[in-house]
């Protein structure tokens, strides 16, 4: 903390304000990233919904370094000039040597200032600036790699632009945090060449974890054994690999973003994280309190009018017995655990049909592939399905015209003589045009090379092509490669943004062997929609740290640290068999209990992991001017949700051993759940105060062990 300053917590609008004991009119924060105003993944989402906390805390003195793309300037980003004289001082002067920096306000919640740098526009520089690496850290691009290169342009303008900055600086004192080993490269030469700024580096996920656990290794149950060397060199990511460990060593404090991410590190990076800075979302509360239940009832009914028309035919099925369960993301086929899902949908498939379950499971996959257009079989479902409406539109004109006739003059309607010879025609037409000799395909999009893609062809080797006897059906949902929506409205086919598809399925699906945080649970979390998680997720090992029974607040947490695949198969197949058992009730229970869960995921409460570290570098970089005394970064230690004393505790786990109807309801459950009550105990849970205690560095946690 500061000296001669507290750092407790004081309210700000009834908030917790933890920049209180750091005067930030006397501080300069950058944070830098390749992924600012320009979306690429996960830190896209952390950055963007992270800058109204952070603006709000530190007004004008806060400010985003990321490259600059013509199209995201022209659409995300209000040019205007910099207030703050340093920044503009250092603008104009790189300016005039041959660079173009551009500034203005990003056009997101809280409005942060953004500087952005043309990367092509300073390629000139590239063997130079390759000569200053070298010199600084031993480390060799090659001329191949036009990412890595890149990456030493963005890098390199970085460290001449805050060297500009803190010339100029006045007497503030100046943070820097750098996400990725993309932006690493800022660090390292800053570092080099001495500049007096406090700094922090963050990972989201270490390069190799990533590659390896591509390759189907067992990696967490390998990590100490792993030569870094030799597989970064195999892989030939060695000199980014060299990047990003340079970068972590380099920065005052190193952080990351999960407990399992943070053991990952340790291990491939050799640097044990100071501290965790869990990822957030900014949530929004509705005004009336079950409004997201209202928007999950409207956007199923859009999601199930895609269905009728993909499903022309063959829709033997009551679409108000049918669950739509989703999986999104990158299309990295085992680190998203798509392979285990698919396995499991085959297993569950069986379980529905052997119990002559009348519940439907529709799946939807909505991963990046490459295609070259819409199937067309998919385009004609959802014509007939149009047609067909209009047809039954034109029917009930005619019809009620009739009726309406037939009550004015007095006289009850001859039901047999209300449609005449033409209507029925008009109705047998419809009726054969919806006939079709093929099954409903599984894919939206014609794939390019689809003899090799992983998911199409595990569909192949399990039979899941949904036939009439199938009760789980799939759809590959392509997303195309250039488009960084997910989906959109604008689209054909399923005219539905990314959210509001997530509000109208039942649950999400996101058994990943890898991933450092996980956005799309939480997301769903934020959203009310239940999910299926991981414990090799940071935010499935988040969740178990909080919740005292996840399952019941519609977090389910699959083993895939301790259980082999065969088993960690058999419990998500277990956790989606229990999911269909549920009544309708159950899972309008379960969802107010998820939505509650946001508070956990809010970055007003999240944003204080970030501001720890920010107090920690500023103490390392300058221990003359300010001193933290040694305590931990804030922790909710023994702060968790109660497991809820109210039926269903855990819906899967009270009901009988074959699905029952979604309309089903037990009157005993009137009498034994009280939401309101329930909900006031979360809401005093969550309220708990974060304790700011001295981590312990006695025992070193083994890599195997984790804290559940």
């Amino acid at each position: 903390m500061l000296r001669g300053r507290s750092l407790s917590v004081t309210s700000l609008g009834g908030l917790p304000r933890w920049e209180a004991g750091l005067p930030v009119e006397n501080l300069l924060l950058f944070e830098v990233s390749w992924e600012v105003t320009n979306k690429v993944g996960g830190i896209y989402t952390v950055i963007q919904t992270k800058a109204k906390t952070t603006a709000d805390e530190w007004g004008d003195n806060y400010f985003l370094i990321g490259p600059y793309f013509e199209h995201n300037m022209k659409t995300q980003v209000e040019q205007c000039e910099p207030v703050n004289d340093a920044v503009r001082r250092a603008m104009d002067t790189m300016n005039k040597h041959g660079c173009q920096v551009r500034f203005g306000r990003w056009l997101i919640e809280g409005s942060p200032y953004v500087v952005l740098f043309d990367i092509g526009y300073s390629a000139w520089n590239l063997d130079k600036w390759k000569g200053d690496l070298w010199e600084a850290c031993s480390v060799g691009i090659p001329y191949h790699d036009q990412e890595a290169n890149d990456m030493l342009i963005f890098g390199s303008l970085t460290a001449w632009f805050l060297k500009e900055v803190t010339d100029h600086a006045d007497g503030r004192h100046v943070i820097v945090q750098f996400h990725e080993w993309q932006a690493g490269i800022g660090l390292i030469l800053s570092r080099a060449r001495k500049l007096p700024i406090a700094t922090v580096f963050t990972t989201h996920a270490t390069l190799l974890g990533r590659y390896l656990c591509a390759a189907n290794i067992d990696f967490y149950n390998h990590l100490d054994k792993f030569n870094i060397d030799k597989e970064a060199g195999e892989r030939q990511i060695y000199h980014r690999y060299c990047m990003e460990r340079a970068s972590v060593h380099c920065a005052h404090v190193f952080t990351t973003v999960s407990e399992i991410t943070a053991i990952e590190a340790e291990h491939m990076l050799k640097r044990k994280p100071d501290v965790v800075t869990p990822n957030g979302l900014n949530v929004k509360k509705f005004s009336a309190v079950h409004e997201f239940q209202n928007l999950h009832a409207m956007y199923k009914a859009r999601i199930q009018e895609f269905v009728r028309g993909h499903f022309y035919g063959h829709l033997d099925f009551d679409l108000e017995k049918t669950l739509f369960l989703f999986i999104a993301g990158r299309y990295e086929f085992s680190n998203k655990g798509a392979d285990i899902f698919l396995e499991s949908l085959s297993r569950l498939n069986f379980l529905l049909r052997m119990h002559k379950s009348d519940v439907t499971v529709v799946v939807f996959f909505i991963m990046p592939a490459k295609t070259n257009n819409f199937n067309v079989e998919t385009l004609k479902g959802q014509a007939v399905r149009k047609q067909l409406w209009d047809t039954a539109h034109s029917v009930k004109e005619k019809f009620g015209k009739k009726l309406y006739d037939a009550l004015l003059r007095g006289e009850i309607p001859d039901m047999n003589n209300i449609l005449d010879r033409d209507d029925m025609t008009i109705m047998k037409r419809a009726i054969f045009s919806t006939q079709r000799q093929s099954l409903p395909p599984v894919t939206t999009h014609n794939m390019i090379d689809d003899s090799t893609d992983p998911i199409l062809s595990t569909i192949r080797r399990i039979g899941l092509f949904n036939s009439r006897t199938d009760r789980v059906k799939i759809f590959f949902l392509f997303q195309l490669i250039l488009h960084p929506e997910f989906l959109s409205s604008t689209s054909p086919l399923l005219p539905m943004d990314y959210e509001e598809f997530v509000r109208g399925c039942h649950l999400g699906v996101f058994p990943s062997y890898y991933e450092p945080w996980g956005y799309t649970p939480a997301e769903c979390t934020v959203m009310g929609i239940p999910s299926v998680t991981t414990n090799l997720s940071g935010f499935g090992c988040f969740m178990q740290e909080h919740v005292a029974d996840p399952t019941a607040y519609g977090i389910y947490i699959v083993d895939r640290r301790f259980c082999s695949p065969d088993d960690s198969c058999n419990q998500l197949t277990q956790f989606l068999y229990g999911f269909c058992k549920q009544s309708r009730r159950q899972r309008i229970i379960q969802r107010n209990r998820t939505e509650r869960l946001s508070d956990l995921l809010d970055w007003r409460y999240l944003g204080r992991y970030y501001q720890h570290a920010r107090h920690l570098t500023l103490s390392r970089a300058f221990p003359e001017k300010f001193h933290m005394e040694p305590t931990s970064p804030p922790t909710t230690e023994g702060f968790k949700y109660p497991r809820p004393p109210s039926v269903p505790p855990s819906p899967s786990g009270s009901q009988g051993s074959s699905p029952q109807s979604s309309d089903a309801e037990d009157d005993d459950e009137d009498e034994r759940y009280d939401e309101e009550e329930e909900a006031e105990r979360d809401r005093l849970n969550i309220k708990s105060p974060f304790s700011l205690s001295h981590v312990s560095r006695g025992k070193k946690k083994q890599h195997g062990e984790y804290k559940n």
